[in-house]
């Protein structure tokens, strides 16, 4: 966790807001793909891999937000 910490949160807001949400237009493949796995059509493999790709920027400042919550109160 200490790589998270040493992170400033600006690097992951700008990850979760380019990365996370590329491409802008027409919509953000972050939203088709949850559409897609919430009406079940998320199958294909390469459909799967872009969920993750696109998630984990938003996965890593939810982590930061965390443990900059935790260490705030100890």
């Amino acid at each position: 966790m200490s790589l998270i910490d040493n992170i400033g949160l600006p690097v992951f807001l700008l990850l979760a807001l380019t990365l996370g949400l590329a491409p802008f237009l027409p919509e953000p493949h972050l939203v088709e793909k949850v559409r897609m796995l919430i009406g079940g059509r998320l199958v294909r493999p390469v459909d799967v891999f872009d969920l993750l790709f696109h998630l984990t920027p938003w996965v890593l400042l939810a982590l930061k937000l965390a443990r900059m919550a935790m260490l705030r109160q100890s």
